[in-house]
């Protein structure tokens, strides 16, 4: 085997590689349950982060803490408040569960600036994004972040798009 037909044979075998992992990320998405959650940003601001935007998903936890008060102590400090889970997608929300077993998702709560109590995964999610877009983490008042992921059965959801909510106007971003 010459030189060239080796260097050819390893091109194959490392483009099979990637594209089988496209394909099952491709499949995923068409079997796997996907759901829009409304997202708290994490880390926007970061020099070294690269083009990605760190979020957390925002989940409706109710079963998990059952009701019971937010501490004023975890105001800023909602790292005491964490709880192990299991995530499902139930009439449209991303819903947290408790887990009886560590899962390695958590769930986290806390106030927001506007006062209101806010329940989301404690591991934030990165999504990726062109060179040239702009941060669409910056919003004007009134409008929220959204996006839209899928839930494989092990692991943290997998992001799929971004999408801005003005009022009832619901507008997935594009980004080119």
């Amino acid at each position: 085997m010459t030189a060239l037909q080796k260097g050819i044979l390893v091109a194959g075998v490392q483009l099979a590689l990637v594209a089988s992992l496209g394909a099952k990320y491709a499949l995923d998405r068409a079997r796997l349950p996907r759901v829009w959650t409304q997202t708290a940003v994490y880390d926007p601001d970061l020099p070294i982060r690269g083009r990605y935007l760190s979020v957390r998903l925002q989940v409706d936890a109710v079963s998990v803490y059952k009701n019971t008060p937010l501490a004023k102590s975890n105001r800023f400090s909602f790292w005491n408040d964490m709880r192990d889970v299991n995530l499902s997608v139930e009439n449209g929300k991303l819903v947290a569960s408790p887990a009886e077993h560590p899962t390695g998702l958590q769930v986290a709560r806390w106030t927001n600036n506007q006062g209101q109590e806010v329940t989301a995964l404690s591991e934030p999610v990165p999504f990726f994004l062109p060179e040239h877009a702009t941060d669409p983490s910056w919003r004007k008042p009134g409008e929220e972040l959204w996006i839209e992921v899928t839930l494989p059965k092990k692991g943290p959801p997998r992001p799929i798009r971004l999408a801005v909510k003005r009022g009832a106007t619901f507008t997935p971003l594009d980004f080119k």
